[in-house]
């Protein structure tokens, strides 16, 4: 699967596998990377005066050291500067001994405008923040805004956590190879990396897969294979029906647009569950979605036994407090009954913070035996709110910190932001890559949960279902683009829906 993200550690542990197999050794693996980053150098500034080729001692100093030979024999006026030398015997050794052009001090750097730096000191290994020399040609380097090649990563990112560790270089173009790293799609390091480009440099996807890894970019083949598609005899209720709890008469809004996303996504019915002060303004403003009075644990059973739905969202607009808690449980104990089950639960905003105080028992209920699954949704300060010391932990990353919840709390942990990451209690992990800064609007969260009870009513399984959701909800909102407010996105999904259901027709009749 070409969407794995390796960490820098699974990416060293795929060289040396592939190293161990053939056909390449580790100077061929670096002359091929190498490789790839002159002739992006060369496609994209064909006509630069200078290049300047900054190196590292260590494997990412090495493939400089063969960009500036490659580009020195295609006729580039090339200058490289050093930071200390490689390891005597090393593959960076044996690249340096066959560059032509002589290394200067990385101490006396300078540069002038229209030149091109191609930035090969650390790469996304680097664990600790950069300074002294690198430091003042970072300033350089951006004093001149110069364009910036990096060579894996722009030095100063970390690649394991996407963390700007002090300064670092702000890279027009970042050559990567094999696989993605997680600094590569998480914010700030997702921001430095300018246009990524993904090289072949002869690590196999077997030796990739021998890795098992566990880390995804979130794009459509990830879960494209269970994205749901109605059979020919399907009516309603074999599409799955969902249940979105309504707040008080004066915030029934956001329920209603978790409905209409869920209606969107392909629910065959759709039902807002309200309190009776509220019916009367909730019918005000429903067509194709039903609705029920619910004001009591025990109007939720009757609705549960007798209608039989599959998923449920709560939270959007529903108030903070027992009542909430009290839905929650009254859900989550309807893993298997008579005729059916509960698939799931889609826990949100108010229905987040409901928990604040007591997040171990939502846990527990999550974790009893057959429990529908438990998708979380939060944003941020949510997140803060049900895991504060995962939250405050400054050395996790928000990958590390997303999975640590998920497992804490036996669910699907959806970590929202424009680099949202989405968690599962068994270790696997998605970052999404096609944020899109118009959803920053309110009620696109509520959107966004009522995509995912969708899908799961529809039978997804819940981390498919969380992803294949925080896709869609991103990609609509950056087709739509300038404007976007939350009322536009549910029809906003429609154009999406189709492309992809046309892939997931395309991939069956294969």
């Amino acid at each position: 699967m070409s969407n794995e993200i390796l960490s820098p550690a699974e990416m060293a542990e795929a060289d040396r596998l592939t190293i161990s197999a053939g056909p390449f050794d580790g100077i061929g693996l670096m002359r091929n990377a190498g490789a790839a980053v002159a002739a992006v150098v060369l496609a994209h500034f064909p006509a630069a005066r200078h290049v300047h080729v900054l190196c590292g001692p260590g494997n990412n100093g090495g493939d400089g050291y063969v960009v500036a030979r490659i580009l020195r024999d295609s006729a580039v006026d090339v200058l490289l500067w050093a930071s200390g030398s490689p390891k005597a015997g090393s593959d960076a050794a044996l690249a340096a001994s066959e560059c032509p052009v002589g290394p200067r001090r990385l101490s006396e750097f300078v540069a002038e405008t229209g030149s091109i730096l191609v930035d090969a000191l650390y790469g996304a290994g680097l664990s600790k923040p950069l300074s002294g020399d690198a430091v003042r040609a970072v300033e350089v380097a951006t004093e001149l805004n110069l364009p910036v090649v990096a060579v894996d990563l722009p030095s100063g990112v970390s690649g394991e956590s996407g963390q700007v560790l002090g300064q670092a270089f702000r890279a027009r173009i970042t050559v990567t190879f094999a696989r993605k790293k997680p600094g590569h799609l998480l914010l700030p390091g997702s921001g430095m990396c300018g246009e990524l480009v993904l090289a072949d440099i002869g690590i196999s996807d077997d030796m990739v897969a021998q890795l098992e890894p566990q880390t995804f970019e979130n794009t459509p083949p990830l879960w494209l294979e269970s994205f749901p598609i109605p059979a020919v005899d399907a009516h309603k209720y074999r599409r799955g029906h969902v249940g979105v709890f309504s707040g008080g008469p004066s915030a029934t809004g956001a329920a209603r647009l978790s409905a209409l996303a869920a209606a969107r996504s392909g629910a065959g019915a759709v039902t807002v569950l309200s309190p009776a002060n509220a019916v009367q303004v909730n019918a005000a403003h429903l067509t194709s979605i039903m609705l029920q009075k619910a004001d009591s644990i025990a109007d939720v059973q009757e609705f549960i036994d007798g209608r039989r739905p599959s998923a449920f969202v709560l939270g959007p607009g529903f108030g903070v407090g027992e009542k909430t808690r009290d839905f929650a449980f009254g859900v989550l104990a309807n893993g298997e009954r008579q005729g059916g089950r509960v698939d799931g639960l889609v826990l949100d905003a108010d229905g987040i913070t409901s928990f604040r105080d007591t997040p171990k028992v939502l846990f527990e209920a999550a974790r009893r035996l057959n429990a529908p699954a438990l998708v979380l949704t939060p944003h941020e300060g949510e997140f803060a709110r049900l895991f504060p010391d995962i939250a405050g932990d400054k050395n996790l990353s928000k990958l590390a910190k997303a999975r640590s919840a998920a497992e804490r709390a036996g669910a699907i942990v959806v970590y929202k932001g424009a680099d949202t990451v989405i968690a599962a209690p068994d270790g696997r992990a998605a970052i999404n890559g096609n944020g899109a800064p118009w959803l920053a609007t309110a009620g696109s969260g509520d959107v966004l949960s009522g995509v995912i009870a969708g899908f799961l009513a529809q039978g997804m399984p819940a981390f498919e279902a969380a992803c294949a959701a925080v896709w869609i909800h991103a990609e609509a909102g950056s087709r739509f683009g300038p404007g976007l407010i939350a009322e536009d996105l549910p029809l906003a999904l429609v154009p999406v829906l189709r492309e992809l259901a046309e892939n997931r027709n395309g991939m069956t009749a294969e």
